[in-house]
C-alpha cells in the first residue's frame, strides 16, 4: 500500500501542470553552483517577465573556493549582471515545462552572453543550468589569475523557483 502511494505522488508530481515562462509579468528565482577554472561558488539569479518572450534581471556570483595559488579579494572573486534573456520554450514547443533562454548580460567584468535552460516540475520549483562566455573583457592584454575570474567559459547548475 505504501509503494501505491508513492508511485500515485510521484506521477501526480511528474503530470503537474506547470510553465517554464509564462511570459509578461512572471518572476523567476534561481541559486545554484557556480563552476570554473580555479574556482567555484554560488550563484544567483532574479528573472522578471517584460513579453511573451522577453526578460531582463541580474545575476550575481560568488566564488567561495579559488585555488590557493590565486590571490582573489573580495572584488575579484564577486561578479553582478545586468541580463537580458530571449525566452524560447515556447518558440520551441518541446514542453511547456522546458525553456530555453539565450541572453546578453553585462558586468561588473566583462560584456557576455550566456545560454540557459530551465525545467520545471510543478508551478514552483524546477531545475536550470546557464553556460555563460564574455565577449568583450573590460581590460585588454594579460589579465593577471584572479583577473580571468568570471572572465571565463562557466557553468551554473541548480533550483528555479516561480516566485
Amino acid at each position: 500500500m505504501k509503494n501505491l502511494i508513492f508511485a500515485i505522488a510521484v506521477l501526480s508530481v511528474l503530470f503537474v501542470d506547470a510553465q517554464a515562462f509564462t511570459g509578461k509579468n512572471d518572476n523567476k528565482f534561481q541559486i545554484g553552483a557556480n563552476f570554473q577554472n580555479n574556482g567555484t561558488g554560488i550563484n544567483v539569479s532574479y528573472d522578471y517577465g517584460f513579453g511573451e518572450n522577453i526578460s531582463m534581471g541580474f545575476s550575481s556570483t560568488y566564488l567561495l573556493g579559488v585555488d590557493d595559488i590565486i590571490d582573489a579579494d573580495f572584488a575579484d572573486r564577486l561578479d553582478v549582471r545586468a541580463r537580458f534573456n530571449a525566452n524560447l520554450g515556447n518558440v520551441i514547443n518541446i514542453d511547456e515545462n522546458f525553456d530555453i533562454y539565450p541572453g546578453l548580460s553585462l558586468g561588473l567584468k566583462n560584456f557576455g552572453g550566456h545560454l540557459g535552460m530551465r525545467y520545471f516540475f510543478s508551478d514552483g520549483f524546477g531545475i536550470y543550468t546557464e553556460l555563460n562566455t564574455p565577449f568583450a573583457k573590460y581590460k585588454t592584454g594579460t589579465l593577471t589569475p584572479a583577473e580571468t575570474l568570471h572572465n571565463q567559459f562557466t557553468l551554473n547548475i541548480g533550483a528555479s523557483f516561480n516566485i
